[in-house]
């Protein structure tokens, strides 16, 4: 998959829909995090943000993106390429993949509980909404490798806070709010979406070079 030039450029090279897209991540964060209120004061606040998982990928695509803000009016091949950016650039597009997909596996997987009777008013927002606005991440996701790079030390950390946010998940049973038990199936599904989600990454990123451009 991948975002056409032009449409990258139009986002990612332009102030005001470069703000519009970051304010867009900033809100959808706001309104991810309104669905971990209640069972917030359950989790040790350490472990927030590997427990809101949903407003962690938007608050990692947020920095990640605010880092275009210094290159605007340049192209986006002159935007700054280091190490630490190669590891933001990484979680946030592993973050924004996995967790996309997730909702839409966990929702279908609980497909009776989010959809309701049929017509049931409350699916357009606890099923259609949801879904469609959580695949929207990966189409973003795919945003970042226009201007960002990775490197094999990015890729292996994110694989590992993937998993130990599995484990948390469902060895110590802080995953997201469910209507159902998760069983066995979401757990592995899971963890095969971390391995994809950082496949994924490997596939669409350039690896950093040693002649890439650092921070200004």
């Amino acid at each position: 998959m991948a975002i056409p030039d032009r449409y990258a450029r139009t986002f990612l090279e332009d102030g005001p829909n470069l703000a519009w897209l970051l304010s867009v991540n900033v809100l959808a964060m706001l309104v991810g995090v309104r669905f971990y209120v209640e069972t917030l004061p359950e989790v040790p606040i350490y472990l927030w943000p590997l427990y809101a998982d949903s407003p962690a990928a938007l608050f990692l695509v947020t920095l990640s993106l605010a880092t275009l803000v210094p290159n605007l009016g340049r192209r986006l091949d002159a935007a700054p390429r280091n190490r630490p950016l190669a590891y933001l650039h990484t979680f946030a597009f592993a973050w924004l993949v996995k967790y996309g997909l997730w909702t839409a596996v966990s929702l279908n997987l609980g497909f009776g509980a989010y959809f309701g009777p049929p017509w049931d008013p409350d699916a357009l927002w606890s099923y259609w909404f949801i879904v469609l606005t959580h695949l929207g991440f990966v189409a973003e996701a795919y945003l970042l490798p226009r201007y960002g790079a990775t490197t094999r030390g990015a890729l292996a950390a994110t694989l590992f806070a993937l998993l130990a946010n599995d484990a948390l998940d469902y060895l110590l049973g802080f995953h997201p709010p469910l209507r159902y038990e998760p069983g066995l199936v979401l757990p592995v599904a899971t963890v095969g979406l971390s391995a994809l989600s950082v496949a994924a990454a490997a596939r669409a990123f350039d690896r950093l070079g040693p002649d890439d451009r650092p921070s200004a």
